[in-house]
């Protein structure tokens, strides 16, 4: 149990209960100068497309640089082998 502090939320029905009857987000303390028809549009958009959050965008981020170091480690094993 969290005391002294108060957080604004949304709650969104599912419209298909198959998968879950509600989403709950969090509001961040600056969302309340946006008017609640913009937080409900947010959310649904949210819940509609979850990975156009930029996360898709990092985890490509990721496999490069992953991909770089797998290279750099093979050339430095080969110019060793040589030498």
């Amino acid at each position: 149990m969290v005391k002294g502090i108060s957080r604004q939320v949304i709650v969104v029905q599912s419209p298909d209960k198959k998968l879950f009857e509600q989403a709950i987000f969090i509001l961040k303390d600056g969302a309340a100068a946006v008017t609640e028809e913009q937080l409900m549009k947010e959310a649904k958009r949210i819940i509609r497309h979850p990975k156009m959050d930029g996360s898709r965008r990092r985890l490509c981020f990721g496999a490069v640089w992953a991909c770089a170091g797998a290279a750099l480690t093979g050339i430095v094993w080969l110019v060793t082998a040589l030498i």
